[in-house]
């Protein structure tokens, strides 16, 4: 008996000290802050300044932080540095919560809804930082 209750407390502690962490890591992910980055490849024919235009409400969504946009640097060509996007955009979120509430962003969604059709490629990179 006694050895059967031993085993059940060194079982009780050992299933708290495995999900204590988890659960600390799933707190600290809501609060971790991120950087969305994303790269247009535009298709033939549509004008980098009335893109980048359209996509400037990206930033005006209300729980982005901060935004950047940008072309390509005119940097030295090397075999790591890819100079093929047209556009690029940097939203900058204070939780991934907010950033997953920017996904279903009315003004998010227009931009896709309106805009989609000038690209012919778009890669994501999300950076916790």
């Amino acid at each position: 008996m006694k050895s059967r209750r031993k085993f059940l407390q060194t079982l009780t502690v050992a299933g708290v000290a495995t999900t204590l962490p988890i659960s600390l890591m799933a707190e600290q992910a809501e609060k971790q802050k991120m950087i969305h980055q994303v790269f247009f490849w535009l298709k033939e024919g549509v004008d980098v300044k009335d893109f980048m235009k359209e996509a400037s409400v990206l930033g005006k969504c209300k729980t982005v932080d901060k935004s950047y946009m940008g072309v390509p640097a005119p940097t030295e060509a090397r075999s790591v540095v890819d100079h093929s996007f047209q556009v690029s955009c940097t939203l900058f979120f204070n939780s991934i919560q907010d950033q997953n509430i920017y996904q279903t962003d009315p003004d998010h969604l227009k931009f896709i809804e309106r805009n989609s059709n000038k690209w012919s490629d778009v890669k994501v990179y999300d950076i916790a930082v």
